[in-house]
């Protein structure tokens, strides 16, 4: 990611910490499989990482793979990251090569312009992720109303449309996305700083 800083965003409380899937958690030491797990690779923040997704199930939501002290588990290959799964246990879908750059992302929200509505809403989901994953992290701020219109429009592919009229952002709207962004560029730095590779 361009070394540019990143505007500051309030506050937020995060939601506690959710079970961790690295050597020193439970599930991991009674070999259970808590769901499937899917490679995840992001690169931005002068980092490029192949991290440990899971998808959810019930009532746990999306998060990624963390150490028993809440750092990201991070792994230099395939070959690590298949040879930590079985150890553990974990169902691994390892089938996507696809990488989540967040250097676009940092762009838009020190600059504007227009990155692909894609790259945004990738972000944003990860991030949300990460949140939950990271919950000592750099918190994202708080989302309101204002938020859910702008993701509902990010969704729909038409925030940053010219000519989509209501469907596309509102000042306030881009105002709340660019705040939103710019806390989850400093989360995603702050884990990868702390990530332990394997």
């Amino acid at each position: 990611m361009d070394p540019d800083p990143v505007p500051a965003a309030p506050p937020r409380p995060l939601p506690g910490p959710h079970p961790a899937v690295g050597p020193e958690s439970q599930a991991e030491a009674e070999g259970a499989d808590d769901g499937t797990h899917y490679p995840y690779r992001v690169a931005g923040g002068g980092a490029e990482l192949t991290l440990l997704w899971w998808r959810g199930d019930g009532d746990r939501t999306e998060s990624f793979a963390v150490d028993g002290a809440g750092r990201l588990l991070a792994f230099r290959d395939r070959a690590a990251l298949r040879e930590h799964c079985g150890r553990a246990g974990l169902s691994l879908v390892d089938e996507d090569d696809s990488v989540l750059d967040l250097r676009p992302v940092g762009r838009w929200v020190r600059r504007g312009g227009t990155p692909p509505d894609q790259s945004l809403l990738e972000a944003w989901n990860a991030f949300e992720d990460l949140a939950r994953s990271l919950p000592d992290g750099p918190p994202l701020p708080a989302q309101g109303p204002l938020h859910d219109s702008a993701y509902e429009k990010l969704f729909g592919g038409t925030a940053l449309e010219p000519d989509a009229g209501d469907e596309s952002w509102t000042p306030e709207e881009t105002a709340a996305a660019r705040g939103f962004l710019a806390a989850g560029l400093r989360l995603w730095e702050a884990g990868a700083r702390e990530a332990v590779l394997r």
